[in-house]
Protein backbone atom coordinates (compact mmCIF):
# COMPACT_ATOMS: atom_id res chain seq x y z
CA UNK A 1 0.00 0.00 0.00
CA UNK A 2 2.80 2.32 0.90
CA UNK A 3 4.31 1.91 -2.55
CA UNK A 4 0.72 2.38 -4.41
CA UNK A 5 0.00 5.76 -2.37
CA UNK A 6 3.32 6.80 -3.60
CA UNK A 7 2.88 5.95 -7.65
CA UNK A 8 -0.84 7.60 -6.99
CA UNK A 9 0.76 10.58 -5.62
CA UNK A 10 4.03 11.01 -8.14
CA UNK A 11 1.06 10.37 -10.64
CA UNK A 12 -1.52 12.97 -9.78
CA UNK A 13 1.31 15.54 -7.91
CA UNK A 14 -1.18 14.89 -4.51
CA UNK A 15 -0.21 14.97 -1.20
CA UNK A 16 -1.73 12.30 1.02
CA UNK A 17 -4.07 14.66 2.70
CA UNK A 18 -5.57 15.52 -1.26
CA UNK A 19 -5.84 11.79 -1.56
CA UNK A 20 -7.84 11.13 1.32
CA UNK A 21 -9.71 14.37 0.67
CA UNK A 22 -12.05 12.59 -1.89
CA UNK A 23 -10.93 8.72 -2.21
CA UNK A 24 -13.31 8.04 -5.38
CA UNK A 25 -12.47 10.66 -7.38
CA UNK A 26 -8.64 10.38 -6.69
CA UNK A 27 -8.83 6.73 -7.54
CA UNK A 28 -11.42 7.37 -10.80
CA UNK A 29 -8.45 10.48 -12.08
CA UNK A 30 -5.47 7.83 -11.31
CA UNK A 31 -7.16 5.46 -13.25
CA UNK A 32 -7.32 7.90 -16.39
CA UNK A 33 -3.94 8.88 -16.00
CA UNK A 34 -2.45 5.29 -15.77
CA UNK A 35 -5.41 4.00 -18.32
CA UNK A 36 -5.19 1.22 -15.40
CA UNK A 37 -1.60 -0.27 -17.21
CA UNK A 38 0.69 -0.16 -13.67
CA UNK A 39 0.42 -3.62 -12.08
CA UNK A 40 2.24 -3.62 -8.65
CA UNK A 41 3.67 -7.40 -7.53
CA UNK A 42 4.80 -7.00 -3.94
CA UNK A 43 5.90 -10.42 -2.33
CA UNK A 44 8.00 -10.42 0.55
CA UNK A 45 9.73 -13.09 -1.24
CA UNK A 46 10.25 -13.12 -5.06
CA UNK A 47 11.96 -15.79 -7.15
CA UNK A 48 12.72 -15.61 -10.48
CA UNK A 49 10.57 -17.95 -12.08
CA UNK A 50 6.98 -16.06 -10.19
CA UNK A 51 8.80 -13.24 -11.99
CA UNK A 52 8.58 -14.88 -15.15
CA UNK A 53 4.95 -16.45 -14.78
CA UNK A 54 3.77 -12.27 -14.23
CA UNK A 55 5.86 -10.84 -17.32
CA UNK A 56 4.48 -13.61 -19.86
CA UNK A 57 1.29 -12.71 -18.22
CA UNK A 58 1.36 -8.86 -18.30
CA UNK A 59 3.65 -8.66 -21.65
CA UNK A 60 4.83 -5.12 -20.22
CA UNK A 61 6.99 -2.43 -21.89
CA UNK A 62 8.26 -1.40 -19.00
CA UNK A 63 9.41 -3.41 -15.66
CA UNK A 64 10.57 -1.78 -12.18
CA UNK A 65 12.70 -3.78 -9.74
CA UNK A 66 12.58 -1.88 -6.47
CA UNK A 67 15.62 -3.57 -4.99
CA UNK A 68 16.63 -6.17 -7.54
CA UNK A 69 19.26 -8.13 -5.26
CA UNK A 70 16.28 -9.53 -3.17
CA UNK A 71 15.04 -11.70 -6.12
CA UNK A 72 15.54 -15.15 -5.07
CA UNK A 73 16.14 -18.43 -7.20
CA UNK A 74 20.42 -17.63 -8.07
CA UNK A 75 22.47 -19.95 -6.54
CA UNK A 76 26.89 -19.30 -6.42
CA UNK A 77 28.81 -19.45 -3.40
CA UNK A 78 30.22 -16.09 -3.56
CA UNK A 79 28.31 -13.03 -3.38
CA UNK A 80 29.33 -11.07 -6.57
CA UNK A 81 28.66 -14.07 -8.71
CA UNK A 82 25.07 -14.33 -7.52
CA UNK A 83 24.26 -10.65 -7.65
CA UNK A 84 25.94 -10.95 -11.39
CA UNK A 85 23.55 -13.51 -12.25
CA UNK A 86 20.65 -11.56 -10.78
CA UNK A 87 21.85 -8.41 -13.40
CA UNK A 88 22.33 -10.96 -16.30
CA UNK A 89 19.08 -12.21 -15.91
CA UNK A 90 17.20 -8.98 -15.72
CA UNK A 91 18.89 -8.11 -19.17
CA UNK A 92 17.99 -11.05 -20.43
CA UNK A 93 14.24 -10.41 -19.58
CA UNK A 94 14.53 -7.22 -21.41
CA UNK A 95 15.49 -9.15 -24.42
CA UNK A 96 12.93 -11.50 -24.36
CA UNK A 97 10.34 -9.40 -23.00
CA UNK A 98 11.38 -6.82 -25.96
CA UNK A 99 10.88 -4.41 -22.46
CA UNK A 100 12.84 -1.61 -20.53
CA UNK A 101 14.15 -3.56 -17.29
CA UNK A 102 15.19 -1.18 -14.00
CA UNK A 103 16.84 -2.74 -11.28
CA UNK A 104 17.00 -0.49 -8.22
CA UNK A 105 19.63 -1.20 -5.85
CA UNK A 106 21.52 0.81 -2.85
CA UNK A 107 24.63 2.67 -2.84
CA UNK A 108 27.36 1.03 -0.71
CA UNK A 109 28.80 2.83 2.98
CA UNK A 110 31.36 4.91 0.73
CA UNK A 111 27.96 6.46 -0.77
CA UNK A 112 26.96 8.54 2.32
CA UNK A 113 26.55 12.22 2.39
CA UNK A 114 28.23 11.64 -1.39
CA UNK A 115 26.93 13.87 -3.83
CA UNK A 116 27.75 12.46 -7.46
CA UNK A 117 27.54 8.94 -7.15
CA UNK A 118 29.77 6.79 -9.25
CA UNK A 119 29.36 3.44 -10.42
CA UNK A 120 31.82 2.63 -7.22
CA UNK A 121 29.20 3.19 -4.86
CA UNK A 122 27.06 0.19 -5.90
CA UNK A 123 26.76 -2.30 -2.85
CA UNK A 124 28.16 -4.86 -2.90
CA UNK A 125 29.55 -5.38 -6.48
CA UNK A 126 32.90 -3.80 -7.79
CA UNK A 127 31.63 -4.93 -11.37
CA UNK A 128 29.38 -7.73 -11.57
CA UNK A 129 26.66 -5.57 -11.34
CA UNK A 130 28.07 -2.71 -12.99
CA UNK A 131 29.02 -4.76 -16.52
CA UNK A 132 25.24 -6.08 -16.83
CA UNK A 133 23.83 -2.23 -16.87
CA UNK A 134 23.33 -0.33 -19.78
CA UNK A 135 22.05 3.06 -18.17
CA UNK A 136 23.29 3.56 -14.29
CA UNK A 137 21.88 6.25 -12.29
CA UNK A 138 23.16 7.17 -9.51
CA UNK A 139 21.52 9.82 -6.90
CA UNK A 140 23.08 11.25 -4.16
CA UNK A 141 22.32 13.47 -1.08
CA UNK A 142 24.65 15.65 0.72
CA UNK A 143 24.73 15.75 4.08
CA UNK A 144 25.61 19.65 3.85
CA UNK A 145 23.80 22.26 5.49
CA UNK A 146 20.47 23.71 3.71
CA UNK A 147 20.69 21.04 0.79
CA UNK A 148 18.15 18.54 2.25
CA UNK A 149 15.49 19.09 -0.77
CA UNK A 150 18.23 18.41 -3.03
CA UNK A 151 19.47 15.40 -4.90
CA UNK A 152 21.95 15.33 -7.21
CA UNK A 153 21.84 13.00 -10.70
CA UNK A 154 25.11 11.60 -11.85
CA UNK A 155 24.58 9.16 -15.27
CA UNK A 156 28.02 7.27 -14.58
CA UNK A 157 27.37 4.92 -17.01
CA UNK A 158 25.47 5.08 -20.50
CA UNK A 159 25.34 2.63 -23.76
CA UNK A 160 22.26 3.90 -25.07
CA UNK A 161 21.89 6.03 -28.20
CA UNK A 162 18.90 7.88 -27.72
CA UNK A 163 17.29 9.57 -30.20
CA UNK A 164 17.17 12.68 -32.89
CA UNK A 165 16.40 14.96 -29.97
CA UNK A 166 18.99 13.41 -27.17
CA UNK A 167 21.63 15.98 -26.71
CA UNK A 168 25.57 13.79 -26.41
CA UNK A 169 26.79 16.34 -23.92
CA UNK A 170 24.24 14.61 -21.76
CA UNK A 171 25.07 11.39 -22.06
CA UNK A 172 26.82 11.74 -18.82
CA UNK A 173 25.44 14.62 -17.31
CA UNK A 174 25.14 15.20 -13.55
CA UNK A 175 22.10 17.35 -12.60
CA UNK A 176 20.24 18.91 -9.36
CA UNK A 177 17.05 18.40 -8.38
CA UNK A 178 14.71 19.32 -5.96
CA UNK A 179 13.18 16.10 -3.75
CA UNK A 180 9.11 17.13 -2.85
CA UNK A 181 8.41 13.70 -1.15
CA UNK A 182 4.96 15.33 0.02
CA UNK A 183 4.24 14.09 -3.60
CA UNK A 184 6.95 11.51 -4.67
CA UNK A 185 8.42 13.97 -6.90
CA UNK A 186 11.44 15.47 -8.39
CA UNK A 187 11.73 18.84 -10.12
CA UNK A 188 14.30 20.88 -11.82
CA UNK A 189 15.61 23.14 -9.92
CA UNK A 190 15.11 26.85 -11.82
Amino acid sequence: EKVRLRIIQATLGYTSDEIWKDKKETQRLYDTATKGLIRIVDESAIYRGDVDLVLKSLEPSLVIFDQIDKVYGFDDDRDDLHLGAIYIWARELAKKYSCAVIGVCQADGQGEGVKWLTMSHVANAKTSKQAEADWILGIGLSNEVSTDDIRFFNISKNKLLGDPNTDPNERHGRFEVYIRPMIARYEDLE
